[in-house]
């Protein structure tokens, strides 16, 4: 029986000092809204051609640095909403900004505004007025680079949020 009045004690204090309580409902609201449409060179390719006499010898990350010309078109008054690009591709592991090609040792090192534009990694953007892309190839460094056609793939990403 001692046990449970003492129990009982603790409780009643507990009551006395615990301030008063004030309770009030809250209620969440909103609107879902779809993002507005938006394309890239209107659903195309985004190709960059670097020719058919790139030089083993000559891959420097600088020779061969050529534009990547896209445009991305959205619905107006899509300007309020804030988007990103990103392009998502398999990674160099020499150079966070190079996709991997189909030659060892070959990646094409992905710039924006002049800078090496990480791959995988979303960046804010004014869709009005977009980075300059440019694509360039580079090599792992210290590699030979053999003689064959190359290609690599990504995919240019524009997201709202």
């Amino acid at each position: 029986m001692k046990g449970y009045s003492g129990m009982v004690l603790l409780l009643a204090c507990g009551a006395l000092i615990t301030p008063g309580l004030a309770a009030e409902n809250m209620k969440f609201y909103g609107t879902l809204v779809e993002p507005p449409a938006c394309t890239i060179n209107n659903g195309g390719n985004v190709d960059v051609d670097f020719g058919n006499r790139v030089g083993v010898k000559k891959v420097d990350g600088v020779n061969y640095l050529q534009p990547m010309n896209y445009q991305i078109s959205c619905v107006p008054d899509a300007n309020a909403w804030q988007m990103t690009l990103e392009i998502a591709g398999k990674v160099a592991t020499y150079d966070k900004a190079g996709v991997i090609t189909n030659i060892t040792d070959l990646a094409i090192q992905i710039r924006q505004n002049g800078v090496p534009f990480e791959l995988n990694k979303p960046i804010a953007i004014n869709p009005t007025n977009p980075p300059q892309l440019e694509a360039v190839p580079v090599k792992r460094p210290g590699s030979t680079l053999k003689e064959g056609a190359f290609e690599a793939t990504a995919t240019l990403k524009a997201v709202y949020q």
